[in-house]
């Protein structure tokens, strides 16, 4: 065997002890709403082998509706982009986003009529919202209810943290630096999601990690949008699913097949996880 096979038979030989996995584009399918089987299977096996495994997504855990079928394997939750981390049912870390920005999202969302969806840390609210946008989330996350059951002075009791705002790349851009205490990231062409500064995804791999005492070169992450590409950078390796921006694409250290073609598990198997 020549020195560099013997190199890349090592690094894809390297043991995994977490996989971090986005969900929309990800986990679940775009097409049919659903994990599919060669995932679940796969998720299964590595289970089995005593590798833990995480969901690290956009969603508030009040918009995750789709995870049925893995529910039993998965052992914590990075939400709302790193702004909420859930192990075993307790928050173990809460980013919150000044109240002051906060008001001032909203009164942009007044003043420019656009629609902001408002993450509080139970409940999350679709502020100035149209029957557009909620048939919009509803064809492209399959949620059937975008607003909890609360008032937004009833939301706003709670600490915020995540807005994302329904708005072009060009409006962001100029909302973006009146929002000093946030930071944005972008998964979907109509939306912009904020979080506040200092908190994405891949931060939230590092706080699981350290939680759980596994070194980050033992992390593996699966993503395919804007929002996944500091998580792809982090963990030990990194994989863009074959339907992912070319922005995230060029971060991985690998690229596997699309969600619908198994991409997941030519991934795991690829780098020798299963």
């Amino acid at each position: 065997m020549s020195s560099l096979m013997y190199l890349c038979t090592m690094k894809k030989k390297r043991e995994i002890k977490a996989l971090f996995f986005d969900i929309d584009g990800t986990l679940v399918s775009f097409n049919t709403h659903r994990i599919p089987r060669s995932t679940v299977e796969s998720l299964e096996a590595a289970k089995q082998k005593g590798i833990r495994i995480f969901i690290a997504t956009g969603r508030p855990l009040v918009y995750i509706n789709n995870l049925d079928d893995i529910a039993h394997l998965i052992d914590g939750y990075v939400t709302t982009n790193g702004g909420s981390i859930v192990i075993d049912g307790r928050v173990i870390a809460c980013h919150a986003i000044p109240e002051a920005d906060v008001r001032t999202m909203m009164r942009f969302s007044d003043e420019r009529g656009f629609p902001c969806i408002l993450v509080g840390e139970t409940d999350a609210l679709l502020y100035n919202s149209t029957r557009e946008i909620e048939e919009l989330f509803h064809r492209l996350l399959d949620l059937q209810q975008v607003s909890s059951p609360v008032s937004i002075d009833v939301l706003l009791r709670q600490r915020i943290i995540q807005m994302t705002p329904i708005i072009p790349a060009d409006v962001e851009a100029e909302i973006m630096p009146l929002l000093s205490s946030c930071e944005s990231s972008r998964w979907y062409p109509a939306f912009a999601d904020v979080t506040a500064r200092g908190v994405d995804k891949g931060e939230g791999l590092k706080a699981v990690a350290r939680y759980f005492e596994i070194p980050v070169e033992a992390t593996m992450a699966f993503g395919d949008g804007g929002n996944d590409v500091r998580m792809l950078q982090e963990a030990g390796i990194g994989v863009a699913m074959g339907n992912a921006n070319d922005s995230v694409k060029v971060v991985a250290d690998y690229v596997t097949a699309p969600i619908d073609d198994d991409g997941v598990k030519k991934a795991l198997e690829y780098w020798q996880v299963l």
